[in-house]
């Protein structure tokens, strides 16, 4: 039996529709988008790669926030 993580297979739908032209897109497509990646991170951010993700965006965050003093 052959098993898809959800996760990936999202991953995947996220880049192949981002890969298409951006004038060919209508308000529909770009809330279906939206949503799909905002499934897609409550399914990676429980994960150890969604704390890894969410650990270097903080130390980013927080550079560019002492950059700026």
């Amino acid at each position: 039996m052959v098993t898809i993580n959800v996760a990936v297979l999202l991953a995947v739908i996220v880049i192949w529709r981002l890969w298409r032209r951006t004038e060919a897109r209508n308000r529909f497509d770009e809330k279906l988008t939206v949503v799909i990646v905002l499934a897609l991170g409550v399914l990676l951010a429980p994960t150890p790669a969604g704390q890894g993700i969410l650990n270097i965006l903080g130390q980013l965050t927080s550079g560019v926030t002492q950059a700026s003093r």
